[in-house]
């Protein structure tokens, strides 16, 4: 499914499903099943995405302390940042609400009450980072 999106992407090695919840817990948060499934397989990776769109997705392991760093906590409670352009641009989950959606934000203001994007579903995300 993500393959025609994802030629340039350089994944990692996959995780296993007590990886991801052992983040979740630590987290108190459960993430959408398709990003799941994506992390299972790939477990992030980074990349050119289209002509001219980059991601890195932060491996399971990387989520908890990158949040940490960049005091995500502080500056937008609720957002789980997983990942960025390797810019300014801040990709993340905001669990405001009872369903999350995932958002682009500025790593400066962390805005999630106006993010650039916002999604419910990730193949959607990553068509729209293909497409932008």
């Amino acid at each position: 499914m993500y393959e025609d999106f994802l030629e340039n992407f350089q994944t990692n090695t996959p995780i296993s499903k007590r990886d991801i919840e052992d983040v979740e817990t630590m987290l108190r948060i459960k993430f959408p099943v398709d990003y799941v499934e994506f992390m299972l397989q790939t477990n992030g990776g980074e990349g050119t995405i289209g002509e001219s769109g980059y991601l890195r997705l932060w491996k399971i392991g990387e989520i908890v302390q990158g949040n940490v760093e960049y005091s995500v906590h502080e500056l937008a409670p609720g957002l789980i940042i997983i990942g960025s352009d390797g810019g300014g641009a801040a990709y993340g989950y905001n669990f405001q609400n009872e369903s999350s959606t995932l958002v682009e934000v500025d790593f400066i203001g962390m805005d999630i009450d106006s993010p650039f994007y916002s999604t419910k579903k990730f193949i959607e995300f990553i068509e729209y980072l293909f497409n932008n």
